[in-house]
Parts: structure tokens; sequence; C-alpha cells
């Protein structure tokens, strides 16, 4: 049966791919041509015929080497390994003495002197740290996200790196979730620009460059997708599901040419990814047409075992005859695959497929000319965190900021009067940088208080105070702490800080609280059941409501939050997430006005964790509420609304911007035509500033059931205040087009609508007819 299915879902899908993908493939073949793949594989035949079976089964071995600042600390048995070329990789190691060292062991210790490829969880800047990817996917801007991308690229290399575990575009709706932290949120399409961007970023046009590194899209797949918001939990889903919500953004990194692709700790269709030959090579190189090579996640071949697919020996030969390439930590494949072979459970031209796969990685970078790439300390010194870096760091971090709340125009301030900075990260450097910051120093990270000083200057007075812990749960501080946390706990009680920010807060004249989540609270192995603010600081802010000052809330955290009282009480809200090495005064710049907020949520934020999942492009039942409260047999809550606290898209700004009602050129669409949508926005407000103008379309009558709203478009625009744009969105029969219940790529005849406006929410709409010729 699972043979008859696997070939049933490939002969649906086999002639599927769209002509953009035919188009970028035959681009990409062009791009490297025949005479350089030729070249490369006669250098590999030759290569592969002196390696022994040990050496080509080493390739596929990935290590984990730690070091201090005189170089690799290397223990007996990796000392060993790597001199008998049963280590084809390292990742965790980095900075020029310590790669070259490691590098200078392969080249001239081993028999065949093959090079090393150098890997590292650079997720959001090397050095240089930028927003979290969440963050980063609020500014909309793809040109910014490549940019952040580029510039991570240039560090990791000049550091001795060449392999970046980013990006990870799994499509994330629960917010428990702690690694939606990690990815650019809901959204499929938006997703897919995201992932292109990011590639285009890490490797540019020409790997071998030294300034580039090879991206790793992570994790394949559906891992954003865990049961109750658990990570490395179970997911299952429809195949339709799959295809048309959680699939694009991987096949979008495919058709952008990334190098490698990481297999996610999760279970797809029953079997464990890494295990899974339907995901790994029948869906991602027979239909999408994957020519890199696959890393499986920290040691995802082991725990295949917990899963229960087998013991070591077996869950050995499933990874690798499903299209696992090479072994992340694991040494599963270093301990069994010979003995596989031996036992017939994987055979020859397995293991040399997925050694030759890594071994034209390492080609495709240069490694076999330049092994050191141009490293140096010096390069080293000279690129890593240059002031051209840091400042691009500062604007990109402002564009990801998002407002959520402004009455009676809060904001701005004022560079003048006196300001009480209260709250547990308003001081603090350490969480500025977030989750996954990797070789970021958050030393030299700018906390807010500083960035304010440095942007109000001396006109401005501040005056502070801690006024809560970031929590009381000890467990809870034991748990963060243990691995990085860096929490310290104010021994007075929760009152007596209560008090000392009350005080503060009378002798100011505006009260800016800043508060939220500690950086190792979300984030790998980080969820969470409850995602309010955790109490000490939710009671922090209710005293300070009572002192009747102005209550400016600044929010950092790594996933959307339920936040109704703060809705409720604050004058104003924003959401910075954790905005990176230049944190605080990209902050300070968007509190004093030196920059208009332009953010825009790619996750929704819901009213209750109740209402979890929550999602923008959710379907409709058949009885779906109708806002009549006393109507009882509807698809509803007894204690709150349906609808979420902030919307997908949704984002405020100092200005108003308004929109005209959707123009269409056309009502009716033929198969082979196009159809323009004009809408003119306005700014209306006193400031110049940047909004997202967003599309949606909704297919009224499918096959299948199909979602109340789906992202097609969005512009990003900066308009002068008064300034007027007629902006012209593109729709063609192509994005209309899903997988019904045949798998069958199809845009069906029918009606549609179409909506413009700020956010999903928001719009305006209008109608027209695809016809079937």
């Amino acid at each position: 049966m699972k043979h008859t299915f696997r070939t049933a879902v490939l002969l649906s899908l086999g002639l599927l791919l769209s002509p953009a993908l035919h188009a970028q493939q035959a681009a990409r073949a062009a791009a490297s041509g025949t005479t350089d793949d030729a070249k490369m594989q006669r250098f590999i035949d030759d290569l592969m015929r002196k390696m022994t079976l040990e050496e080509k089964i080493g390739q596929l071995n990935l290590i984990t080497v730690g070091f201090d600042v005189t170089g690799p600390v290397v223990s007996k048995d990796v000392d060993v390994n790597i001199r008998k070329g049963a280590v084809g990789g390292v990742f965790n190691t980095y900075t020029p003495i310590a790669a070259r060292k490691l590098q200078e062991m392969a080249l001239r210790e081993t028999r065949l002197h093959i090079p090393l490829m150098f890997g590292y969880d650079v997720i959001h800047g090397h050095r240089t740290i930028f927003p979290i990817p969440l963050g980063l996917s609020a500014s909309w801007d793809m040109t910014a996200i490549e940019r952040s991308a580029r510039i991570a690229a240039e560090e990791s290399a000049a550091d001795g790196l060449h392999w970046v575990f980013s990006p990870m575009v799994d499509i994330a709706r629960d917010p428990r979730w702690g690694r939606v932290a990690e990815g650019g949120g809901e959204d499929p399409y938006l997703g897919s620009q995201i992932a292109r961007a990011m590639v285009r970023g890490y490797q540019g046009t020409d790997l071998t460059k030294n300034n580039t590194v090879m991206a790793c899209l992570k994790h394949f797949a559906l891992y954003g997708a865990a049961e109750a918001g658990r990570d490395y939990n179970t997911t299952d889903m429809s195949l339709a599901r799959m295809y048309n919500e959680y699939l694009p953004p991987y096949k979008a990194a495919i058709e952008a040419g990334v190098g490698s692709v990481m297999s996610s700790f999760n279970e797809v269709n029953g079997i464990p990814a890494t295990g899974n030959k339907w995901l790994l090579t029948d869906l991602l190189r027979q239909q999408w047409g994957f020519k890199g090579f696959v890393v499986t996640d920290y040691t995802a071949i082991n725990e295949m075992v917990a899963h229960g697919v087998g013991n070591d020996a077996q869950v050995s030969a499933m990874a690798l005859n499903a299209g696992a390439d090479q072994d992340m930590v694991g040494e599963i494949f270093l301990k069994n695959v010979a003995q596989n072979l031996k036992d017939g459970t994987v055979k020859q031209e397995v293991i040399d497929l997925a050694c030759r796969r890594i071994l034209e990685g390492k080609y495709k970078l240069g490694l076999f000319k330049d092994p050191y790439r141009g490293v140096s300390e010096k390069r080293a010194k000279a690129t890593l965190m240059k002031k051209e870096f840091l400042d691009d760091a500062r604007d990109i971090a402002r564009k990801s900021f998002v407002l959520l709340k402004n009455d009676k125009q809060t904001l701005p301030l004022k560079k003048a009067g006196t300001i009480a900075l209260v709250g547990p990260l308003a001081t603090r450097q350490r969480d500025l940088i977030g989750n996954w910051s990797g070789a970021g120093d958050w030393k030299q990270a700018i906390s807010v208080e500083q960035g304010i000083r440095n942007v109000a200057g001396s006109a401005v007075k501040i005056v502070t105070a801690q006024g809560a812990n970031f929590t009381d749960d000890q467990q809870m501080i034991d748990r963060l702490n243990a691995h990085g946390g860096e929490l310290n706990v104010d021994k007075r009680s929760a009152e007596e800080m209560i008090q000392e920010a009350v005080k503060v807060a009378q002798s100011a004249d505006v009260v800016v609280a800043v508060v939220g989540e500690s950086q190792g609270m979300s984030g790998e192995a980080a969820s969470r059941s409850d995602i309010g603010l955790p109490g000490p600081q939710l009671e922090l802010l209710k005293a300070l409501k009572k002192t009747g000052k102005p209550l400016v809330v600044v929010l950092m955290n790594g996933r959307p939050l339920t936040l109704s009282w703060e809705n409720q009480n604050a004058d104003a809200i924003l959401e910075t997430w954790f905005s990176g090495t230049q944190g605080g005064n990209a902050i300070a710049d968007v509190l004093f006005g030196g920059y208009n907020p332009s953010g825009k949520l790619t996750a929704t934020f819901p009213q209750s964790v109740g209402q979890i999942p929550l999602y923008y492009n959710h379907k409709s039942t058949g009885r779906p509420f109708n806002d009549q409260p006393l109507d009882k047999y509807k698809s509803r809550y007894l204690d709150i609304t349906n609808e979420p606290l902030y919307p997908f898209g949704f984002g405020l700004s100092y200005t108003t911007f308004t929109y005209s009602k959707p123009e269409l050129s056309t009502t009716t669409l033929s198969a082979s035509g196009t159809l323009d949508v004009k809408v003119t926005v306005k700014n209306t407000g006193s400031y110049d500033g940047e909004e997202v103008a967003q599309l949606y379309i909704r297919d009224v009558v499918g096959s299948v059931t199909r979602p109340v709203r789906e992202l097609k478009s969005f512009q990003k625009v900066l308009l002068k205040k008064g300034e007027s744009r007629t902006l012209t969105f593109r729709l063609t029969p192509e994005d209309l087009k899903f997988y019904n219940n045949d798998l069958q790529f199809v845009a069906e005849p029918g009606d549609f609508q179409v909506f413009v406006g700020s956010n999903s929410r928001d719009t305006q709409e209008a109608t027209f007819t695809l016809t079937g010729n």
C-alpha cells in the first residue's frame, strides 16, 4: 500500500511542475553550465575511485567541536576520526584560528586531503545581530531581509564558515511553539518571498566567491505544525493542506537554488521526516528537482528509535535509503552503514550517491581549489561588525517594529521633560540579540536606556526602575539560567519593586515600560502554554496605569502574545521583538519620531490562548458566526469573540492612510489573460510614512473548500504627508491556482473576490470571474 500511495502521488504531480519552476530550473542549469557540471563530475568521479568505503562513510559524518579563545577543543576520538577521513564536516567551530587549525588537520594528515566543510547556526546575523526572523518578516521589506542575510554571509565567511543553517521557513500558526520566533509567520505567500530573499542574500550569484555561504533550508518539512505547540511533537495533516499551506516556502527556496536542506524532527504521514523516502526523495528530488544535499537535524536519526521505527541499525539504513546524506552529530552512519552494506539493507550505490552529494557541495563552495577561502584574522577584523553593517542593522531593526496602539498621538515622544523608563528589559543588553544569536556578543548590544540617551540627548531626563522580575516562577528562572538565561533575580519583594517604579513614574511626564519575554522564553525547546506577559510584569503595568501618567509599552518577545489588558489600558504599544545589536538605538529612533514605524504583523495575535491555532487564511464553516451574540448554534466561543486581538498584516503608523475602492481592468479574466487591480493610497496624516498595501483574494466556490482570504501580493511604498499614489497589482490565473484533492495544481473557473487594504481585516473589495478559456 505504501508503494502504491507514493507512486500515485508521484504520478499525480509529475506533470504539475509550474512553468515558472521549469524556467527557474533551466536558468539554474544554464547558470552552472554543462561544462562546469561535467568538470565537477569528472573531478568527483576520480576522487571517489580512490576512496575506501570508510572514507565515503566519513563524508556523511557531521560533528560538533567546541573551542575556546586559543582554538578548537578537539577530543581524542574526534582527532582520530578527522585524521582517518571519518569526518565530512564540522559545526560550532568558527574564527580564522579555529577553522584553520581543523582544516589543516584534514588537508595535511588525511590520506586524500579532502577539505572539511564548516557550518553554524547563523539565524539572524553572525556577529552583527539583526532582529529575529519573525521580526524581520514584519518589515515586509525583501530588500532589507536580503541585505541582512548578505551581511551575515560576509561576516560568516570572514570568520571561517562555509555553510549556515538558515533560512527556517516553517509555516507556524501556533504561538505556543517557541520556534515561531525563527520563521516568517503564518502565510505561505509571504513566507515564500522571504525564503527566496534569504537564499539570495546568503548564496549570492556565485558560491565559489569567498564572501558567500551555502544556505540550508529548514526544517523539511511541516515542523511548524507541531501539535499543541510543543517542540519536537507529532504533526499530521492532509496532503492538500500540506501542498497548499505548508510546502510553498520550502519549494520557493528550492527554486531559488538553495544548496542544502535540513530534515525536521517531526513525522510526516506517520514516518519520521529524516527517514521518509517520499519526503526526501520523491518530493524533494524527483518532483522539485533539488540537486543539493540533505543534512539531518541534531541527532535526528538516533531519535527515530524513540519514534518507534527500529533500532540503531534499522534507522541508519532507513535514513540513508530515504535520502538523508549527512548525519548531524549522532554518528549513526559512522557506526552502522558498513554493517548495513554487509547485511544488504543498504546498497553501495546509495552510499556513493550520498557521498557524491556532500563532495559536490564542497566543490560548489570552491573548497577543493581554496580550502581556506581567503580566511585570515586581518580579513575578519576588517569585516566583523564594521560600521556599515551596524548602520544597516539599526535601519533594518526600525523597519521590523510594529506599532500596535497609539491613542491621542502619545508617540512620538518629545525630546524634553522627564521619562520614567521602567521594566525588566529597560536596561538589559542580553535579551536584545534574542535566541539563536549564535556568535553574537550581547555585551555589544545597545540597551533601550542607552539608545534613548544616544537619541534624546541631554534635553531629556531619564529616571529608571526595574519594577519587576521577569517572572516569579523560580522553576522557570532555573530552567532559563541553566541554558544561558543570564537572569539576575532582584531579592526585593514584588511590592517593593512596584512601589519604586510608581514613585519614579510619578516624577515623570511619561512612562516607558519595557516588558516581555527574556530571550530564552522563546526559541527551540521554549514552548509556553501561557503566552501572556508573566504575572509580575502585568502587575507592574497595572500599578503604572493607576499613576495616570501616559503609559507607553515597549514589547520584546519572540512570539505573538495575548495582550488584552495591555491593549485596553496602555496609551501606546510598540512591538520590537528581539531587535539585535543595534536594538536600543532603533527603538529610540522610533520612540522619538526619527523613524515612523511601518512594520506589519506576519503572525496573528490572539485575544486568548484558547483561540489557538488562529490564523487569517482559515476556512469557513457551514455555520459561520454572524456577530449575533444570542445566535447559539454557530461556530463561536461563549466567552469571547472569534476575532484576533491584532490580525495578520496589522500595524499602525504615526500618520494615517486612506485607500480608494479597488478598480479592476476587467471583470472577466481569461485562462491566458491578466487582470490589473488599481488602488489609490493617500497619506492623510502629518508625517511622511511607509505603508504596506496588501492584496488578498477569495475563491468563492471551489471543488474543495477554499480559505476566506489568501495574500497574493503586497507593495511597500513611502508617501510624504498629503501625497497620493496609485498602485497597480497584476493578477494572472497562475495566482489563482491551488492543489485540489487529486493534487492537481489548477485554477478553477468561477467567481473571485479581491480585497485591498492595510491588513487582512481592513480592506475594500471588488469581484471578477475567471473563465475557462
